[in-house]
């Protein structure tokens, strides 16, 4: 076996070892190396669940584990850190388990993630001039970057631990070409004790690499096939330095109402085969992808140059991975492991126990409803009045919910109610009864509205953009609620973020509806006796739309028009014995009533 092909170390992250870009290759103290990385988010995985997916990379054949690093997540509001420490405890499980680490800090991931990973707030105040020199943009992330590189710096490889390269930005190429932004970015991380190899990543198009990258920078390319084509581009731009393909992508995601994305898997072994028999590095995207919980899933704009319509991303993760989002192997995996087995320096483990399930299915029984004006005044936020409706970032809303209320004046004839700057969809009811959906496509009303009558629209962000110009776009009624021509002022709002549900005190106070709700909306209560719990999903068949909680984690949104039917729920959210579960229901559904827990 050529020795470029080989991993060259038993110990990733072994104290004393000298990992580096040569010239044409990684070298661990001189010796070429080939990295075999997979990507894993620690945000996506429950945490009590890293040990044993880090074991089923290694067993497929890996050397490295990638993660992003979201910091919407981790700063939810200016100055509020939220568990920083999880990716350093992630790092940790990584060298645990033998594998080297790439970190992905940002500012911006992608990653299918709310915002791309940017804060709400953040873009809500500088707009179009996120991810640029602007100053307060940047002023931002040197606050953020001085509060997480010491997570990543600690357990570089040079001070024994696993961290070996680190990005600059991601795939920049595809959003701008501001050069200035992307070295202060490179001299932002080598102040913070950055000294871990940095890369860039972008497609393997010229416009995407000379808008991307950086002199003095490693650059790699994001590629799914043709692997022979894409490293021509790269070498065209740099013709010397390892060769890697940072997203060799194996699988796709999904998006609501849409068909779902699957490859297949020969398909995909074949294409990795050639990005090894290139003499390349490769970073499976993904590996294992995970799940999207506590509805950080992001959206999509359609067409050619992403501004077109609006396609929300499915609270699965799933990627069509070689690991799927339970953590099994799948056929996928048996055939990334024969083609990585060659270039490993000793047999490979086998993978570790698959994960408890379930012992039998359960069925939950709802009897316990209470009614979505009950949530938003026991537990939203004070209701304000405004000229014009305030938008989810003008009422502090990264997640969840807005109740826009105003009251059309009378006497007057029946006109056509409308929305303009719906982002993303409102159930309205006129003087309490449903009246229909609104949408960013569709913002009238199919029948016109006489007044007097009170109109209430329940709104939700169906995740925001993480991918192209439409980035940090707002959220909520983003113009104003027109009568036919004339706005209608004097706007009452109350916010019903997710987070209002994380303490369960407050909810369980609530009181039931004792009167029929409107197509079964509201928050559903039950509580579910369990032995022996395991892994298990959650089964919202004949549901319309909205999210789930068990035991106060949030599986995510669900949604009936599919793909998904189902929400997966991790055995360590489960617990022997009583279990609560809600769920609650935006948009209707005359068959709620129960779930299944299998």
């Amino acid at each position: 076996m050529d020795e470029r092909h080989s991993t060259a170390a038993d110990d990733p992250g072994a104290h004393g070892d000298t990992f580096k870009v040569g010239t044409d290759d990684f070298e661990l103290d001189g010796r070429p190396v080939r990295l075999l990385s997979g990507a894993l988010h620690y945000f996506r995985v429950h945490e009590a669940q890293w040990g044993h997916r880090l074991a089923t990379l290694k067993a497929m054949g890996l050397n490295c584990v990638e993660t992003y690093v979201p910091w919407n997540m981790h700063e939810p509001r200016p100055g509020e850190l939220h568990d920083i420490t999880a990716l350093g405890r992630f790092l940790d499980a990584a060298h645990t388990a033998g594998l080297w680490a790439i970190v992905r800090p940002g500012p911006y991931i992608c990653a299918e993630w709310d915002n791309g990973g940017l804060p709400y707030w953040l873009t809500a105040e500088t707009g179009t001039r996120a991810r640029t020199r602007d100053k307060t943009y940047l002023a931002h992330v040197e606050r953020w970057f001085a509060r997480l590189l010491p997570q990543v710096v600690s357990r570089q490889h040079d001070r024994g631990g696993p961290v070996i390269m680190v990005q600059v930005e991601n795939e920049y190429g595809s959003y701008g070409s501001d050069q200035v932004y992307l070295g202060h970015l490179t001299e932002l991380l080598r102040a913070h004790g950055v000294t871990a190899e940095l890369f860039t990543s972008d497609g393997p198009e010229d416009h995407m690499l000379t808008g991307g990258s950086i002199p003095g920078v490693l650059a790699t390319v994001n590629l799914g096939s043709r692997a022979r084509e894409g490293f021509a581009v790269l070498r065209r731009h740099r013709p010397k330095g390892p060769l890697m393909c940072m997203e060799f992508w194996c699988g796709w995601f999904d998006h609501w109402g849409a068909e779902p994305v699957v490859r297949d898997p020969r398909d995909a072994a074949d294409a990795l085969r050639e990005i090894l028999e290139c003499g390349a590095s490769v970073n499976l995207y993904m590996a294992h992808g995970g799940t999207s919980f506590a509805g950080w899933a992001g959206a999509n704009r359609g067409g050619s140059l992403h501004d077109g319509t609006l396609q929300p991303d499915v609270t699965s993760y799933d990627y069509d991975a070689p690991i799927d989002e339970h953590g099994r192997p799948t056929e996928k995996f048996r055939l990334f492991r024969e083609v990585l087995a060659p270039y490993a320096d000793a047999p490979l483990p086998d993978p570790p126990p698959p994960p408890p399930t379930l012992a039998a299915p359960a069925v939950v029984h709802f009897t316990d409803r209470v009614a979505l004006d009950t949530l938003a005044d026991g537990i939203g936020s004070p209701e304000t009045e405004h000229a014009v409706p305030p938008t989810f970032e003008d009422l502090g809303v990264d997640r969840g919910l807005v109740r826009y209320t105003v009251d059309i004046p009378g006497p007057r004839e029946p006109h056509p109610l409308s929305v303009r700057g719906l982002r993303d969809r409102a159930v309205v009811h006129i003087d309490g009864l449903p009246a229909g959906v609104l949408t960013e496509d569709a913002p009238t009303l199919p029948e016109p509205i006489a007044g007097p009558a009170r109109v209430t629209l329940w709104t939700e962000s169906l995740g925001r953009v993480s991918y192209g110009p439409r980035l940090g776009e707002p959220k909520g009624i983003t113009g104003g609620i027109l009568h036919e021509r004339q706005y209608v002022h004097g706007v009452r709002a109350v916010a019903l973020p997710l987070t209002a549900f994380t303490d369960p005190a407050p909810v369980r106070d609530l009181p039931a509806d004792t009167g029929p709700l409107p197509g079964a909306t509201g928050l559903h209560r039950a509580t579910l006796t369990l032995h022996d719990p395991g892994d298990a999903d959650l089964e919202l068949t004949n549901w319309g739309r909205g999210f789930a909680w068990v035991n106060g984690f949030c599986l995510g949104r669900y949604w009936g028009i599919g793909p998904q039917q189902s929400l997966y729920v991790p055995a360590p959210a489960l617990r022997e014995g009583a279990n609560e579960v809600w769920v609650l229901e935006v948009e209707g559904a005359e068959g709620a009533g129960e779930v299944r827990l299998r």
